[in-house]
């Protein structure tokens, strides 16, 4: 049986988050259950891009220094690392405090930029994926998330995560693979997840984003902390705190469909009930864009998709969609234009979500309208 345990904290104060996460790791054997002595740990926040942690885009540093912390204290030598979406990594470690974190504690923090094969799983999906060297050398991964919604995949939390270990470009490349398929792009997740099996997930949910997540959707406090040695058994225990249903989440899908759900125990704080659900949490409605024949992909495309709209008076005209477009089909006019060739576009929404200005809007396709309509 796996457990997840789930407790709450309403704020980063250092002290009190420390005691937080101690508890909460008590109930799974503290934290030298989950590497030896002289162990290198590579600590995974998400680390999307270079914003500053109230916009709860990032993992916040105050749970990443107490997670060092206690990874010190059991005499490991941890490492902070990963591969931002956007932004240059200098840049983003400074403006999301790791830089801090790095330097008060004496440890490194280092960019996953040397892509190397990820021997697979048995089972996998997907036989050929490369992510970065360190994630591979590492004697054991601590995976940190942050709790936020996904406009592609619903939500992004423990097993997403660890898609930032793919390095930067190579990100872009799976995007366009996998184009709409979101139940291929959940096994695409789960595979790696599963490859590179975390010792330990803790989910930083004390502030997090709801809405048009990961990049531009609203903060929120959940005052939630949750820590399992399983990232899909956190991932679908929050999933439900949230009020998803499961259904709806390619993620519990793609495992539905592999026999890989999991059977976990959950351990709650008394803030956290059984039955207890957030409300009116603002999840994204996803479009059903295979709903027609493969071979009516084209069309469904055209019309009945949402896709990307320029909201040219919040554009700054950065570029950074066009630059990331992972199917080529963004330009930037020197009017300050941005064109889309909707026959390339994959709606993948990643202009979106690079998007520091929130400046990409969507034109609701006849799908979604239809859905909303009647309320589905």
């Amino acid at each position: 049986m796996i457990r997840v345990t789930l407790g709450e904290r309403r704020d980063y104060d250092r002290r009190e988050l420390r005691a937080a996460l101690e508890g909460l790791l008590e109930d799974l054997g503290g934290i030298r259950q989950f590497f030896s002595p002289g162990d290198r740990v590579l600590l995974k926040p998400n680390l999307l891009s270079a914003s500053a942690p109230e916009k709860c885009v990032t993992t916040h540093p105050e749970v990443v220094r107490g997670v060092a912390l206690l990874v010190l204290e059991a005499g490991g030598k941890p490492l902070i690392a990963d591969s931002p979406g956007l932004d240059g990594f200098a840049k983003v470690g400074e403006k999301t405090g790791m830089a801090q974190v790095a330097r008060e504690l004496s440890i490194p923090l280092e960019e996953l930029d040397d892509s190397s094969p990820l021997p697979m799983a048995e089972g996998s999906v997907f036989r050929k994926v490369e992510v970065a060297r360190q994630a591979l050398e590492a004697d054991a991964i601590i995976n940190l998330p942050k709790l936020k919604t996904h406009a592609q995949m619903t939500l992004t939390l423990g097993v997403k995560n660890l898609f930032g270990t793919v390095v930067r470009q190579r990100k872009a490349e799976w995007h366009y693979t996998t184009g709409l398929h979101r139940d291929i792009f959940a096994d695409l997740h789960l595979d790696i997840a599963r490859s590179l099996a975390p010792a330990l997930t803790i989910l930083d949910g004390i502030e997090g984003m709801e809405g048009r997540g990961p990049g531009n959707g609203t903060p929120r406090s959940f005052g939630l902390l949750a820590a399992s040695p399983d990232p899909l058994a956190l991932d679908l225990s929050v999933c439900s705190l949230l009020g998803v249903a499961p259904e709806s989440f390619p993620l519990y899908r793609a495992a539905k469909k592999r026999g890989l759900l999991p059977v976990w125990e959950e351990m709650r704080s008394p803030s956290f009930p059984e039955g207890f659900v957030f409300p009116a949490v603002d999840i994204p409605r996803l479009d059903a864009l295979h709903l027609l024949p493969a071979f009516l992909d084209g069309f469904a495309k055209r019309h009945l998709s949402s896709r990307p709209v320029q909201d040219r008076d919040k554009c700054i005209h950065c570029g950074k969609c066009v630059s990331l477009c992972p199917a080529g089909a963004m330009e930037l006019t020197r009017e300050g234009r941005i064109l889309i060739d909707y026959e390339k576009c994959i709606r993948c929404y990643c202009c979106q979500e690079v998007c520091p200005e929130d400046a990409l809007t969507f034109s609701r396709g006849l799908i979604l309208r239809g859905l909303e309509f009647f309320h589905r």
